[in-house]
């Protein structure tokens, strides 16, 4: 199995600090009404991604660190609903719709192996 040294050598982390920065780009582009409404919430939803990966790392036990991977999950789910949000209002065309979710859908696939391997090394 593989030891991982710094937060910076987890794929998951990676991801997810990738999908932080295009969720970032994307609300720049809602109205400015949403500022403190939808542009607040997917900008913080996806940032609690890589920050509950980042906390769970460094807990230094497997099944805590699963548990913050599970946290980060959910906020990336959240995340999702977020853009489905941004395309029923107008925000962004089906066109970033679909490239986000597929974004989204990337991080989640490489955070549920991350959390399948925690959950292996804790038993």
């Amino acid at each position: 199995m593989t030891s991982y040294t710094s937060l910076s050598d987890l794929s998951a982390w990676q991801k997810a600090r990738e999908l932080r920065l295009s969720i970032a780009r994307v609300a720049k582009s809602f109205p400015s009404y949403e500022r403190y409404r939808l542009s607040d919430q997917i900008i913080r939803s996806s940032r609690s991604i890589p920050a509950n990966i980042a906390e769970g790392f460094g807990r230094y036990h497997f099944k805590e660190n699963a548990q913050y991977c599970r946290q980060a999950r959910g906020s990336l789910i959240e995340t999702q609903e977020h853009l489905v949000c941004a395309f029923d209002e107008g925000y962004i065309d089906q066109k970033m719709l679909n490239e986000e979710m597929g974004n989204t859908k990337k991080c989640l696939k490489v955070l549920n192996g991350y959390i399948s391997y925690l959950s292996k090394r804790a038993k």
